[in-house]
Formats: C-alpha cells, sequence, structure tokens
C-alpha cells in the first residue's frame, strides 16, 4: 500500500492523479483549484450543501471555468441537523464553556461525503483549503483516515511547492487576480467566514487583534441586539429524548424546525459570541460567531434536563461532555472513543422528553417554563407552605451523617 503522507521531496505525481477538492467557491479553495489543475492533477470539485448561502450554481460555474472536470454538489442539510446538530446539543456538547462548534460539527460530514466522491470517482487523493496553524486541517485529516485509510492528503499549506508561492491571503488576491479568479474577499474586508446551518464565524483580517471589538459590519445573520424587536417573542420547545419534534404544538420535521429556531434567534439578536479560544494545535485565536438557533435550543434544552435528569446522572453527563466536545473540536468524530461516548449521551438524554417555553428579547434567550410527563420534580415535596411527602425531621440525621467527616476535622485542626 502506498504511504499516506507525502515526504517534502516527493512527486505529487502518480498514476492516478485525480484529486477531490474539498471545495467552497471562495478565495481560499478557488486558489488552490488552480494550483492544483497547474502541478497537473485532475481536479473533481465537492462541495457539500450544509444550509450556507451559497449560489451553488454559480459556484459551479466558477469551478468549471477555473478548470475543474467535474463539480458535486452534495444536500447534507437533513443529516447535518439529525446526525451532528441534535446529538451535539443533546449531549451538551460545549467547547471551553461557550463555543457551540459550528465549525467543529460540519468537518466530519464534509469529509465523510468527500471520501465517498472519491471513491465513486475512483480518486487517490483528497484535499482541503484548511491552513497549517488551525483546527480544520486536524479535523477534516483524521476523517479522512478514519473512513478510508488508503487515501493520500494534498493539504497545501503544509506543502513547500505552496508555502513557496503564497505567504498570505494577500499573496492569494493578486494569484486570483492573475489568473482572473472572482473572489469575495477584499484587502479593505479580509475576513475568513464559515457558514452552515448551525452558524457563521468570522476570523483573520482585523479581527486576529483581540483588544479591538469587532463592528457591526462584521455581523451578518443576526440582528444588532439594541436594534431587535422591543416585544418579547415567546416559542414552546417540545423533545423527545433530547431531539426537538415539535414548536409552538406544531410538528415539524429537523430541518425545519432549526430554520424555524435560526430565523426567530436572527430577529432578536440570538447567538452572538467573541471569544478566544484554544486550538488544538496550541495556538490561541479570535473567533466571532453568530448561533441564533443554536442558542435557543441549548438554553432550552438544559432547562428541560433541570426538570427530567437525575441529580447524578446529570453530573456524570456533564463531566462526560467536556470529553464529547473536546472530541468533536479536536476531530475526533469518527473514532472509537466517540461511540463509547456517544453510547453513555444517549443514554442520559433518554429522560430529556417535554416542553419548555422560551422568551426572545434583546439578544438574550430567556427559559420561563417547562413541562415534562416524566419530571422528577415533586411539587409537594418542594413547596414551602405544605408539609408533602417528605419528613423534614429526617433531615436532622441526614446533615449529622454529612457533618461527621466535618467534626473530625475541625477538632483535629480548627479552621476558625
Amino acid at each position: 500500500m502506498a504511504s499516506l503522507f507525502l515526504s517534502s521531496g516527493e512527486n505529487l505525481m502518480t498514476n492516478n492523479n485525480r484529486v477531490v477538492l474539498a471545495y467552497s467557491g471562495g478565495l481560499d479553495t478557488s486558489v488552490i483549484l488552480k494550483w492544483l489543475l497547474n502541478e497537473g492533477h485532475a481536479v473533481v470539485a465537492y462541495m457539500a450543501d450544509l444550509g450556507q448561502q451559497e449560489d451553488f450554481a454559480a459556484a459551479r460555474d466558477k469551478a468549471l471555468a477555473i478548470g475543474a472536470e467535474e463539480v458535486v454538489v452534495d444536500d447534507l442539510k437533513e443529516t447535518f441537523v439529525t446526525d451532528y446538530i441534535f446529538p451535539a446539543f443533546a449531549g451538551n456538547a460545549v467547547y471551553e464553556g461557550r463555543y457551540l462548534l459550528g465549525t467543529s460539527l460540519a468537518r466530519p460530514l464534509i469529509a465523510r461525503g468527500q471520501i465517498a466522491c472519491a471513491r465513486q470517482h475512483g480518486a487517490a487523493f483528497v484535499s482541503h483549503g484548511a491552513t497549517g496553524k488551525g483546527n480544520d486541517q486536524v479535523r477534516f485529516e483524521l476523517s479522512y483516515y478514519a473512513l478510508m485509510p488508503e487515501v493520500r492528503v494534498l493539504a497545501p499549506w503544509k506543502m513547500p511547492e505552496f508555502l513557496g508561492r503564497f505567504r498570505g491571503r494577500t499573496d492569494m488576491l493578486h494569484y486570483a487576480e492573475q489568473y482572473g479568479i472572482p473572489v469575495t474577499a477584499t484587502q479593505a474586508k479580509p475576513y475568513s467566514e464559515d457558514e452552515n446551518l448551525l452558524h457563521i464565524s468570522h476570523e483573520a483580517g482585523i479581527l486576529e487583534d483581540p483588544g479591538a471589538a469587532a463592528e457591526e459590519g462584521v455581523y451578518s445573520r443576526t440582528t444588532d441586539p439594541s436594534k431587535a424587536p422591543d416585544t418579547p417573542e415567546l416559542l414552546t420547545i417540545a423533545f423527545e429524548s433530547g431531539f426537538p419534534v415539535a414548536l409552538n404544538g406544531a410538528q415539524m420535521a429537523p430541518l425545519t424546525l432549526f430554520r424555524v429556531l435560526n430565523e426567530a434567534g436572527a430577529r432578536h439578536g440570538v447567538g452572538r459570541l467573541d471569544m478566544v479560544e484554544n486550538r488544538y494545535v496550541g495556538i490561541k485565536s479570535r473567533g466571532v460567531y453568530e448561533s441564533p438557533g443554536g442558542a435557543i435550543l441549548h438554553a432550552a434544552l438544559r432547562d428541560l434536563e433541570g426538570l427530567t435528569m437525575d441529580r447524578a446522572v446529570l453530573r456524570v453527563r456533564d463531566r462526560l461532555a467536556l470529553d464529547f466536545a473536546d472530541l468533536i473540536y479536536n476531530g475526533f468524530w469518527f473514532s472509537p472513543e466517540m461511540r463509547v461516548l456517544r453510547a453513555a449521551l444517549d443514554a442520559a438524554a433518554q429522560t430529556t422528553t417535554g416542553e419548555v417555553d422560551v422568551r426572545l428579547y434583546k439578544g438574550q434567550v430567556y427559559p420561563v417554563a417547562r413541562r415534562s410527563a416524566v419530571a422528577l420534580y415533586d411539587p409537594a415535596k418542594s413547596s414551602m407552605d405544605e408539609e408533602g411527602g417528605f419528613n423534614q425531621q429526617d433531615s436532622e440525621g441526614f446533615i449529622r451523617v454529612t457533618a461527621q467527616r466535618l467534626i473530625a476535622s475541625a477538632r483535629r485542626a480548627p479552621l476558625g
């Protein structure tokens, strides 16, 4: 079997020189497409439709005009919602306590589709436009190797031939101009943006200064919270085993439901995040994110869990959720440990069934009511106005037993 990796001095050409490129239609992958062609490869441009605002017909024409032998547009929106977004939210996957993993969740799905395309077209190579400084290179390539061990990966941003030609986005803009490749990135607004159903991210350019506040013009999906409607909007979301199934009493298909949540959240400026995070490769980076539907879903699920999930199960689940988020962020969606972890998280989510009322107002999501047929909450036991089914005298012995180690410690070395 051929080596999985290309050494720095190895010729790119093989008997099978076809490469399936993860193509977005943007600056990086358009330049990479042309560069691969100039290096002697036949290129199939693979585009995954994950709900991004993209003119796929125009992108197809652009790739063909650059020289791609074929353009494959793969509609993965439904799969993205049902097999990636909903399981991640049911398992409380939040990276570093803040990031809802919009890019991280998309990459393994794109890689899976890309590998399927490579097998269909008999391609020995796959390629992507991720840099050697970021997370996406890891997410793509770990997924490639997990799904097609014999695949050959061309990662231009880690190849001397490419790096000798391009030192950054400015060189790429000049290259695009040289070959007549139209791009949307400019010197005035050189953002790197990734968009899908779950979010849009904004990085690079002036955003690389973490001390500079992102101007309102950076945001493109959500309303400025200060200009959001003055009247709150109330949504009722129904869940079954952690997955949303209905909105305001109406059963909806997963994709339709999530789109409605996105629209409602965007209207009210919900889901904005500006943070400095820790990349898997050891570099800190600043990202500006907009995840309106995801923010609503996250708040509603965590609220319902308070009503339906056993306290000890919740504590175990939340510890596992930290590993779950790390595995997603670091590119291990297709791994043995992920299968084990997801089995546990799916089991924990079985009781997350019921309804949550959330109020959207000026950039915030407020859960205000919740109901469930499997609620663990007992009004009689919790009430401060009636005796209920809880013998308050039992608490005396409970406290005395709990305090034994504190008493022993205080006698040995008083803390006061």
